[in-house]
């Protein structure tokens, strides 16, 4: 025997990439939801995709806004990642009740999560529906990071940050 046994495909691909995705409603509300499915999928031009479903209140907002903020989670930001991905915007301002601090995006209509060590805005170039989510395509406009992970050329050295492990 090879000593291997079936597992769970949900766990097939881990460790995930957890991530904050934040996003601004046309009525300027903003939000944002705790993610899972995320990867980079191009770097000419750099794009990365998110994976979200469909009934989430986000979905809708980027949908309709054509706009995201990717920010990367820390182990510290443990509790706002887990409150992120138990409640819904459409029942409160969850980004005022955890008093979260934000800044505005510079190229992208959507709040940065200053608590996170990197915000990427994205523009949507398209999305793929993959069944349970639509992952959409984010072109890559600007990113935000702490300035001591970035180093001389302008690189963001991951290995300083303490990255959430779900």
């Amino acid at each position: 025997m090879h000593g291997k046994k079936p597992a769970t495909f949900r766990s097939a691909l881990n460790p995930r990439t957890p991530i904050l995705v934040s996003c601004r409603s046309k009525d300027g509300k903003n939000n944002a939801l705790a993610v899972v499915y995320a990867c980079n999928c191009s770097y000419d031009p750099p794009m990365i995709m998110v994976g979200i479903v469909p009934s989430r209140h986000s979905y809708s907002i980027i949908k309709e806004t054509g706009v995201f903020v990717a920010n990367l989670v820390t182990e510290s930001m443990r509790d706002m990642f887990m409150y992120l991905g138990s409640h819904s915007g459409r029942d409160e301002d969850k980004l005022a009740v955890l008093g979260l601090n934000l800044a505005e995006g510079i190229k992208v209509d959507a709040p940065i999560l200053l608590d996170s060590p990197v915000s990427i805005e994205c523009t949507v170039t398209g999305s793929v529906v993959t069944g349970s989510h639509e992952m959409f395509i984010g072109k890559v406009e600007y990113v935000h990071a702490d300035a001591s992970l970035v180093d001389a050329d302008g690189k963001v050295d991951y290995s300083k940050i303490d990255f959430l492990k779900v």
